[in-house]
C-alpha cells in the first residue's frame, strides 16, 4: 500500500473506522468460512438432540451432530454435490462469460464512454440505485451485473469505484424485494404465504398484493442510497489513487460502428424474445398458467438469456470494429481469459457450498428461526411495536440464512397463521418479511455473493479486507432499514390505501 493510500485509510477514524480495521483482521474468506465449519461442528456435538416444536407444522426440529457417524457419512458422501450445486457457481461463471467478453472487446469501455461521460454526475448515482433495486427482475443475475458496471462508470466518471461496488450492491441486495414492476420474487413469495395462510384457513393473496406499497418503496430507497452514497460513502473513502488503464478517450470512428451494431443486435434480439412470448401457448409461459411471470420459462432461463444477449451484442461489437476477427476463433479464447479471472471465486464456491450444507443438515436455522419467532409470539406484541421486532427478527436470522425463498419457507409457517390470527393480512405479513430479509444481507459475511463483491472490490484495491465490505456497507444497511420500518409504520398509520392490488393491511 502506498504512503498516500495508508494515510487516507488511517483516517478513517470512529466506529466505521474501527469495524473496518477489525474486519480486516479477519483471515482470508476460505480461512473464515473452514473456521465456521468447525464451529458449526463444535455446536452440534454439544447441541447435539436439543429440540424444540414448529408451531405451525407441530414437527420436531432436532439439532444433529454433524461429528456422528451419520453427520461425517453425509460430509463425505455430499462434498463434491455441495459444491456444484452452490447456487451462485453457476449464475457468476455464466455471467461472467457474457460480461467478460464484453469487456475484453471493448464495448463496456465504448458504451460508458458514449453514454456516461456526458450526464451530469447528479444522476449517475440514483439512476444506479433505481437500475440496481429493479435489477431482481434478472434475479441473482443483477447482483453480479450492478456493482461491476457501477464500479466501471464511476471510474469512467472520476469518482471510486469502490463506492461503485458498494452502491451496486446496495442496490440490487438490500433493496431486492422492491421494484417497480411485478417480478419473480413477487410470485415465489405468494405462493410460500398462500400455503401458509391455509394452515388457519386465512385468505389467499395475489402476486400484486405487495405492488402498491414496493412501487413508492422503489423511490424511497432510491433517495436514500443516493444520500448514502453522497453524504458518507464517497466523502469516508475518498479519492481513488489505485492504477488504471483507464483513458478518457473520444469514440473513435470504429467504435461507434461497434456501437451501432451491438444496438441493431440488441434491438433484434429483444424483439425475437417479445415475439416468442406473445402467443398464449408460447414455451416462454407456465404450461399450466400462461403466465410470464410465475413458473415460466421466461424467468426460470432469465440468466441464460442475458448470457446470449451478452455474447450477441458483444460479438457484433467485435466484428463491427474490428476487435473480433475470426468469431469462431477467438471469442472461446476470449472468454477463456475471463473465467481464468474468476479462479478464487471457484476455490470460496468449494467451502462455502459446504458450509451452507452443514448449518442446513444440522438444523441450527430453523432451530434458531423458530425459537426467535416463539419469542416474539409469547411476547403478546401487537400493532407497531410487533410490526418493528418482526422486521428486526427477520433481519437478524437474515444474517445467517441468505436464502429468502427458504427462509420464508421456514418463517411463513410461523408468522403468516400468528399474524392472521391477530387479524392483519397476509400480505401484509409477507411485505413486512421482505423488508427484514432485503436490508442486512449487505452485511452478512456469510450470504453466498459476500465474497464475490469483494473480489469486486479487490480488483480496485488489493488491500480490501471483508471489515472494508463490512463497513462501507453498514451505512446503507442502517439507513434503508431504519428508512423502510419509519416507511412502513408511516403506511399503517397514516395512509388508507390498499398496500397492493388485493393486498391490504387489515382482515
Amino acid at each position: 500500500m502506498s504512503e498516500k493510500k495508508k494515510k487516507q485509510s488511517n483516517d478513517m477514524g470512529g466506529f466505521l473506522g474501527w469495524i473496518e480495521r477489525v474486519g480486516n483482521k479477519i483471515p482470508h474468506p476460505f480461512i473464515l468460512f473452514l473456521a465456521l465449519m468447525v464451529i458449526i461442528a463444535v455446536i452440534s456435538l454439544l447441541a447435539k438432540g436439543a429440540t424444540t416444536i414448529n408451531p405451525a407444522t407441530g414437527e420436531e426440529v432436532v439439532i444433529k451432530n454433524i461429528l456422528s457417524g451419520e453427520g461425517i457419512s453425509y460430509a463425505l458422501t455430499s462434498m463434491v454435490t455441495n459444491f456444484t450445486s452452490f447456487a451462485p457457481l453457476g449464475l457468476v461463471l455464466s455471467m461472467t462469460l457474457g460480461i467478460g467478453l464484453a469487456e475484453e472487446v471493448g464495448l463496456m469501455s465504448a458504451f460508458m464512454r458514449k453514454t456516461i461521460l456526458g450526464v451530469n454526475d447528479k444522476f449517475v448515482v440514483p439512476v444506479i440505485m433505481l437500475v440496481g433495486i429493479c435489477g431482481n427482475l434478472a434475479s441473482d443475475a443483477a447482483i453480479i451485473i450492478v456493482p461491476t458496471l457501477a464500479a466501471m462508470i464511476f471510474l469512467y466518471i472520476g469518482k471510486n469505484p469502490l463506492a461503485g461496488v458498494a452502491l451496486g450492491y446496495a442496490a440490487t441486495t438490500a433493496g431486492f424485494s422492491a421494484n417497480l414492476v411485478i417480478a419473480g420474487t413477487d410470485a415465489l413469495l405468494q405462493g410460500i404465504t398462500n400455503t401458509a395462510s391455509e394452515i388457519v384457513n386465512g385468505p389467499e393473496i395475489q402476486v400484486t398484493a405487495n405492488w402498491f406499497i414496493m412501487i413508492v418503496s422503489t423511490f424511497i430507497l432510491t433517495i436514500v442510497g443516493t444520500i448514502v452514497n453522497n453524504k458518507i460513502i464517497e466523502p469516508r473513502l475518498g479519492k481513488y489513487h489505485g492504477n488504471t488503464d483507464v483513458e478518457r478517450k473520444e469514440i473513435t470512428t470504429e467504435e461507434n460502428k461497434g456501437l451501432k451494431a451491438a444496438a441493431i443486435s440488441l434491438i433484434i434480439y429483444l424483439v425475437v424474445i417479445v415475439a416468442v412470448c406473445i402467443p398464449k401457448n408460447s414455451f416462454m409461459r407456465n404450461a399450466e398458467t400462461g403466465s410470464l411471470t410465475s413458473g415460466s420459462t421466461l424467468m426460470s432461463g432469465i440468466i441464460p438469456l442475458i448470457l446470449f444477449l451478452f455474447l450477441i451484442i458483444s460479438i457484433a461489437y467485435g466484428k463491427a470494429s474490428g476487435e473480433i476477427k475470426d468469431s469462431l476463433r477467438e471469442v472461446p479464447k476470449i472468454m477463456e481469459t475471463s473465467i481464468a479471472k474468476m479462479s478464487s471465486f471457484i476455490v470460496l464456491a468449494f467451502i462455502i457450498g459446504q458450509f451452507i450444507a452443514w448449518f442446513n443438515w444440522t438444523s441450527m436455522g430453523e432451530y434458531l428461526a423458530i425459537i426467535l419467532a416463539n419469542f416474539l409470539e409469547e411476547g403478546g406484541f401487537t400493532g407497531a411495536p410487533l410490526f418493528v421486532l418482526y422486521i428486526l427478527i427477520v433481519a437478524f436470522i437474515n444474517l445467517f440464512i441468505g436464502s429468502g425463498s427458504a427462509k420464508w419457507a421456514l418463517l411463513a409457517p410461523i408468522f403468516v397463521p400468528m399474524m392472521t390470527l391477530l387479524g392483519y393480512h397476509p400480505a401484509w405479513t409477507q411485505f413486512l418479511y421482505r423488508v427484514g430479509d432485503s436490508t442486512t444481507n449487505i452485511i452478512s459475511p456469510l450470504f453466498p455473493y459476500f465474497p464475490i463483491i469483494l473480489s469486486f472490490m479487490k480488483e480496485y484495491d488489493e488491500d480490501a479486507g471483508a471489515g472494508t465490505l463490512i463497513s462501507t456497507m453498514i451505512p446503507y444497511s442502517v439507513a434503508m432499514l431504519i428508512t423502510w420500518i419509519i416507511f412502513t409504520l408511516v403506511w399503517y398509520f397514516f395512509i388508507p390505501l390498499p398496500i397492493g392490488i388485493g393486498g391490504q393491511i387489515m382482515l
